[in-house]
């Protein structure tokens, strides 16, 4: 099946994101291209290696692998890991070395584990000192990626990460080696647990006091059960998701459960598709030309149709800028408008990754894409050329996996629609302009008449505050605005503001109308409460929200596109301050003070290379 021309908004898209970036993607395919000139006339990297470095690359590889490093007649594949076992998604990746290496090696390779990454969770981290070293552990990640890769041993790389900020932090990361062939390898969601809607009502009773700390932990731990993803679409899953669309995983790979024979086979062809794109055979696939202006509109198209994670309004700009290209927040806002919302998964609805998978998953929600022409299908994969190969689904037929075309049609429609039949004609991510600044909305998960809100604000410079005045009973009775800020990128590091979610919930409930503005995020599980995040310019940066007061009328308007503050700010001076240095301490903060004055401003994705800082404070 051919897709059809390409929509006349998602072609405008491209061509201007392709004109605003020719001299920064000339400049990077000039540096990629010199590289891979030079692996494909010399042979395997690490023939270029001297022989003292050489034999540290090797010596402590077994006797065969010894052997394979020694010579030049096999390409190398690094393993960049982020495994740990305390964490749900990347537990699964313990075994995935030696099965990676053993494939590998099938396939006419040699591979190594060139290095590890850290993985930190936000859901552990939620409303703790941690959560503020979360966005920056992004630009930490992508770091120790290229320090893996920088020991020039390898021709191509197989990059295993699923959460927030590892994904992007890998994929930009290995961007700086994009001369190299990757291919992202997942684990796969756990299966489902205690279903969606009992478990925001159970966080609810809990903000209210009604059940015990036993009673929620105990519901918890029955959503968060056992290892892989967790099944929620928050940020995880739209890495995952952004990830295939792009033509980076094999196709439909992304939502397999782990531990599955399905997942191994996935896992296996994931190795020797590694070695086959490598420089030295006939399908030579680096990843800077995979991820080309093509592939970041793909990638935005698809995190508006499946209503993903707003972090990404962040992630996506940083990551396309590793390759050369600037993605900005009017890009994003003009896709929305022309990208209808096709699925329905918590916090956009009460199904999971694994309903989504079970209705056709990825063959259907691409193949419905490219048919629509909401999808470039002329791009480079690693699978080969042509993103319509992503209709095809992988399984196994008597022990061997065999990818098949998907009929194409959503095995359940509350889940995953037609383009022709949406959930809403629009993205679901609206961007906010006004005299406060500009700022992203999440109004997929918000019902129509709470997206237009007028009320006084409710001053807060942390959140904690907040949550006080919240279990004091200070907010009851009352329609107000909460505006928690001074939780920008330079002030403490963005950290997601998520554990407001249950509280204010239950006062929308109650019939109050309320939302939030903040120079934070939400997080990709953000809900139903009508919120204004990522607000910029941040409070500590001289942003209109340090001006504020309690009172102050607030005007949000999702539908419009708005956010003002009602009031003549003029004349006055901040109130309040971000923490100084020696305040933000503690939870190896203090680690971290250079990427505070380093950071760049959240609409160009909040990121420690090429930020502006301020110079320091405190």
């Amino acid at each position: 099946m051919n897709a059809r021309a390409i929509d006349p908004v998602v072609s405008a898209v491209t061509e201007r994101i392709r004109e605003r970036s020719r001299d920064s993607r000339a400049a990077y395919l000039e540096r990629i291209a010199a590289a891979g000139r030079e692996l494909r006339e010399r042979g395997p990297a690490r023939g270029r290696l001297a022989c003292a470095n050489l034999a540290h690359g090797f010596a402590a590889a077994g006797p065969e692998e010894k052997g394979d490093l020694r010579g030049t007649a096999k390409p190398g594949v690094a393993i960049v890991t982020s495994y740990n076992d305390m964490l749900s998604a990347h537990q699964p990746y313990e075994t995935y070395p030696p099965e990676l290496k053993r494939a590998v090696r099938a396939a006419g390779g040699v591979a190594q584990v060139a290095g590890g990454v850290p993985a930190m969770c936000d859901g552990i981290t939620q409303g703790r000192a941690g959560m503020e070293l979360s966005l920056y552990s992004r630009d930490v990640i992508a770091m120790a990626t290229a320090i893996a890769l920088s020991h020039d041993m390898f021709d191509a790389s197989l990059l295993l990460g699923v959460c927030d900020k590892i994904v992007p932090g890998l994929f930009i990361g290995a961007l700086h080696f994009g001369h190299l062939p990757a291919i992202f390898v997942p684990a796969g969601p756990m299966t489902s647990g205690l279903p969606n809607k009992v478990k925001a009502r159970t966080r609810q009773e809990f903000a209210e006091g009604k059940i015990t700390r036993l009673e929620m932990l105990d519901a918890e731990a029955k959503s968060y059960h056992s290892p892989g993803t967790c099944t929620f679409y928050g940020t995880a899953n739209s890495n995952q998701l952004l990830v295939e669309v792009m033509g980076l995983h094999l196709p439909g790979a992304t939502f397999v459960n782990p531990h599955t024979e399905l997942r191994h086979a996935l896992t296996e062809a994931a190795a020797r598709r590694a070695v086959e794109i490598t420089p030295h055979g006939d399908e030579y696939t680096p990843l800077g030309e995979v991820v080309d202006e093509k592939a970041i509109v793909n990638a935005a198209v698809a995190l508006l149709a499946s209503g993903g994670s707003t972090n990404h309004t962040l992630h996506l700009v940083a990551m396309a800028a590793a390759a050369g290209i600037t993605l900005t927040w009017d890009d994003l806002a003009d896709l929305s408008k022309a990208v209808p919302l096709l699925t329905r998964m918590y916090p956009n609805g009460q199904a999971d990754v694994n309903h989504f998978q079970a209705a056709g998953g990825m063959a259907v929600f691409i193949g419905g894409l490219l048919d629509a022409g909401l999808l470039h299908d002329d791009v480079l994969t690693v699978a080969g050329r042509g993103l319509d190969l992503y209709r095809s689904a992988p399984a196994l037929k008597e022990g061997t996996l065999v990818w098949e075309e998907h009929p194409g049609n959503s095995g359940d429609l509350d889940v995953l629609r037609p383009v022709g039949e949406p959930f809403s004609p629009d993205g679901g991510i609206h961007m906010l302009d006004g005299n406060l600044g500009r700022a992203v909305s999440k109004v997929s998960a918000v019902k129509p008449e709470h997206l237009v809100i007028e009320a006084p604000a409710r001053v807060f410079d942390d959140q904690l505050d907040l949550l006080r005045a919240f279990e004091a009973g200070e907010l009851d009775g009352e329609d107000f605005v909460a505006v928690v800020r001074y939780q920008g990128p330079s002030a403490n590091g963005m950290p997601e503001l998520h554990k407001l979610t249950p509280p204010l919930a239950v006062l929308l409930d109650r019939g109050q109308k309320v939302a939030i503005v903040t120079d934070g995020r939400m997080s990709g599980a953000s809900g139903k409460v009508p919120a204004a995040i990522h607000l910029s310019p941040e409070a500590a940066r001289g942003g209109p929200i340090a001006l504020v007061r309690d009172g102050d009328v607030i005007r949000l308007d999702s539908t419009a596109g708005t956010l003002s503050v009602l009031a003549d700010l003029s004349g006055r001076t901040p109130d309040g301050a971000p923490l100084t240095d020696a305040q933000w301490a503690g939870t190896g903060r203090e680690l971290f003070h250079a990427f505070r004055r380093t950071v760049g401003p959240a609409e160009r994705g909040a990121s420690v290379f090429g930020g502006s800082g301020d110079g320091g404070r405190g």
